[in-house]
C-alpha cells in the first residue's frame, strides 16, 4: 500500500468479501463525493454567490443558510448511488426516504457551524451510518423507531472539515483515521492513522458568555480553570472557542483538549444544544476511537437511548482524564458546598 493511498483503496482493502463492509464503503464514498462538491463551493466563498443568506429556519428554530440547504441536497443526491434506506438530516423535519429496504440509513448535519460562513472559519459536514433496522420480512420499513439507535450502533461516522485544508476524519469502529484532500487529484488520501488523542491537557473550549447561566457544576469547573497553577488542578489553562463543532473536534484530535457545551437556564438549552443522532453521536465515536471520552457530564454519549430524530443533549468530549475530572465535578451534588461563602456565587463575570 503507498504511503497516503486513496480512499477508494482504503476503503476496498477494509471491505474485503464482506457485504456489509462492502455498503459501508459505497456510502462513505457517496458522502465522500458530496463533500467534495461542497468544499468547492466553500472555496469559492462570495464568488459561488451569498452562501450565507439567510433562508429562514429549520424545524428546531435555527436560522438555515443558503449553503446549509445546497449541501443537504448535494448529500442526498449522492446517496441515491449508495444502499441507504433514508436520511436524517439536520435541515430536515422528517426522514428523507431514498431506497426503502437497503440496509442501512444516514444522518448528518450537512454543514455544521454555517453560521461562520461569512467569517472564513472553518465549517463541516458531519455524517452517521447505521443498520437500517428493517425486518426481513420489510414489515417495519416506514417505522420511524427503527432509526431511533443509540450511537453504539453505528458502523462508521465521520466528518468533513472546509478548512485550510478539506480532511475527512472517519472511523469504522477500528481507530480514527484523516484523509486529506489532494487539490490536484480531487482526491481524499490517507494522511494520519489510528489518532491518539493525548490523555492530559491544560486547553478548554466553551463559550465563556455563558457563564453565568451555567450550573454550579460547570461553573466550579471552569473556576478552578481560571485559578491556574494556584487552584486545584495546579496547571495553567488555555480557553479557546470557535463555535464550529468540526473545528473544536479537530483541534482536539491534532493536540488534545476538552470541549465543553452544557445545558443551561437559558430557554431552548434545558436539555441541552446539540443534536444527539447527527452531531454528538458521530462526533463521541470518532472521539472514543482516537482514545478520549464523550459524556454528558453523567453519561456516556454513545449509550443513550434517543427519543427524537433531533433530540438534544449536553456535550462534553476530549483528553481522557479532562473529561474524567469534569464528570468527578457533577458527581458532587453541591460542588460549592465546600468554598468559602465569599465564592459561592462566583463566576467568570466576576464584579
Amino acid at each position: 500500500m503507498s504511503k497516503h493511498p486513496g480512499l477508494k483503496q482504503y476503503l476496498a482493502n477494509w471491505t474485503g468479501d464482506s457485504d456489509t463492509r462492502r455498503d459501508i464503503s459505497l456510502t462513505i464514498e457517496a458522502i465522500a463525493e458530496a463533500c467534495i462538491e461542497i468544499s468547492a463551493l466553500v472555496a469559492r466563498g462570495p464568488l459561488a454567490g451569498e452562501l450565507g443568506a439567510e433562508k429562514g429556519d429549520n424545524e428546531d428554530g435555527d436560522t438555515q443558510k443558503a449553503l446549509d440547504l445546497i449541501a443537504n441536497d448535494l448529500i442526498i443526491e449522492a446517496l441515491h448511488a449508495a444502499p441507504v434506506s433514508c436520511l436524517v438530516s439536520e435541515e430536515l423535519k422528517d426522514p428523507c426516504p431514498i431506497e426503502l429496504g437497503a440496509p442501512l440509513f444516514v444522518a448528518t448535519d450537512p454543514l455544521d457551524g454555517s453560521s461562520n460562513i461569512d467569517t472564513n472559519v472553518s465549517v463541516g459536514t458531519i455524517f452517521s451510518i447505521l443498520p437500517s433496522g428493517i425486518d426481513e420480512d420489510g414489515k417495519n420499513i416506514d417505522d420511524l423507531c427503527r432509526l431511533l439507535q443509540p450511537g453504539t450502533a453505528q458502523l462508521a461516522a465521520g466528518y468533513v472539515i472546509y478548512g485550510p485544508q478539506t480532511a475527512l476524519v472517519m472511523t469504522t469502529g477500528e481507530g480514527t483515521e484523516i484523509f486529506t484532500l489532494d487539490p490536484r487529484s480531487q482526491e481524499f488520501r490517507l494522511t494520519s492513522r489510528s489518532i491518539e488523542i493525548l490523555p492530559d491537557t491544560n486547553e478548554f473550549a466553551i463559550n465563556s458568555s455563558n457563564s453565568r447561566q451555567w450550573d454550579g457544576h460547570i461553573r466550579a469547573y471552569v473556576d478552578d480553570c481560571l485559578e491556574g497553577e494556584d487552584g486545584p488542578h495546579g496547571c495553567n489553562y488555555n480557553m479557546r472557542w470557535i463555535a464550529s463543532l468540526v473545528a473544536e473536534c479537530h483541534r482536539i484530535l491534532s493536540r488534545g483538549g476538552i470541549f465543553l457545551y452544557p445545558a443551561d437556564i437559558r430557554k431552548g438549552y434545558s436539555a441541552g444544544r446539540l443534536r444527539l443522532v447527527y452531531e454528538c453521536n458521530p462526533i463521541a465515536f470518532l472521539i472514543e476511537q482516537a482514545g478520549g471520552t464523550a459524556t454528558t457530564g453523567v453519561q456516556r454519549v454513545l449509550e443513550i437511548e434517543p427519543k427524537d430524530i433531533h433530540e438534544r443533549i449536553p456535550m462534553i468530549f476530549g483528553s481522557r482524564r479532562e473529561v474524567k475530572l469534569v464528570e468527578q465535578y457533577y458527581a458532587d451534588l453541591n460542588p460549592y458546598h465546600h468554598r468559602p461563602q465569599l465564592f459561592k456565587n462566583r463566576t467568570l463575570l466576576r464584579n
